[in-house]
């Protein structure tokens, strides 16, 4: 059985790069690939003493289902799982200004930031299938490949991989998670003038943070639920979980609380990767 990894996503967000990244690991990668050769490719990796980690990148598509009907298809008889790079409009508008280059889908009708929305809700149903979404706006090449590196380099274990983020609403909801969860409910430390140069990763915010009567009982309800949906989802298959925390602007609430959900995941044999995104915005 061939292990499946296929690489989608918005046109600009960082395909080609991530199928280097992966091909630096040892999988056989396949950049930009017609739909209509992903089962051939993957019938011939299937043949004893070919390649058992294989990378398809799927290139920009007119018709969404055609990319769905050979996910499908594939997951009859291999493992598949599917990487689906995101980004922010806006970056795409300035990664395509510096570049120079044309977006595959523009017709001339319409400026950038259009074509890219419309490739947006072209790919909507592809990003609702897949088992990933990295949102690549805010990583540089170098972070990028650390991600590719820590998710796909080793894989001893078929258990779900957990990745815990912070984050800022005043800075936008991360377009990669799973869940996300708004802790705003808590008081802020940003108004005490002792504790805002500190981040929830200090001690004086973290205890300010869990000395609140609210924050017991939260973490309590939000452990006991995760309880319940962590095995299920990995009954279901799925092989990534993203879950967000947001605080107003994602230096010490959400971090605090993002840091304790990481030790609880770590205390029951998962290590997740964690990040956070606004912690010195």
């Amino acid at each position: 059985m061939t292990d499946v990894l296929v690489i989608t996503g918005l046109s600009g967000a960082g395909r080609s790069q991530a199928a280097d990244h992966l091909e630096d690991l040892g999988w056989f990668v396949v950049d930009n690939l017609p739909i209509e050769l992903l089962d051939k490719i993957v019938e011939l990796g299937s043949v004893p003493g070919s390649f058992s980690k294989l990378g398809l990148v799927v290139g920009p598509t007119t018709d969404p289902r055609d990319v769905l009907d050979a996910i499908a298809r594939l997951r009859a008889d291999h493992r598949v799982r599917v990487l689906f790079l995101d980004a922010s409009t806006a970056e795409l508008v300035k990664r395509y200004g510096s570049s120079r280059r044309k977006h595959p889908l523009e017709d001339g009708t319409t400026g950038i930031a259009d074509t890219i929305e419309r490739e947006r809700a072209l790919l909507e149903p592809v990003k609702a299938e897949a088992d990933l979404v990295v949102d690549t706006s805010d990583l540089n090449v170098h972070q990028l490949k650390a991600l590719m590196v820590e998710t796909f380099a080793v894989e001893s274990s078929p258990a779900m991989q957990i990745a815990v983020t912070s984050f800022g609403y005043k800075h936008g909801i991360p377009l990669d998670v799973d869940l996300v969860i708004d802790v705003r409910f808590l008081p802020n430390p940003h108004w005490i003038d002792a504790l805002r140069p500190f981040t929830g990763l200090d001690e004086p915010v973290r205890r300010y943070v869990f000395d609140q009567p609210a924050t017991g009982e939260f973490v309590r309800r939000f452990e006991h639920l995760l309880d319940l949906l962590l095995p299920a989802y990995e009954a279901e298959g799925k092989s990534y979980l993203s879950i967000a925390i947001g605080c107003t602007g994602g230096r010490h609430r959400s971090v605090a609380l993002a840091e304790e959900l990481a030790r609880w995941i770590r205390d029951r044999g998962t290590t997740p990767r964690v990040t956070h995104r606004d912690l010195h915005h």
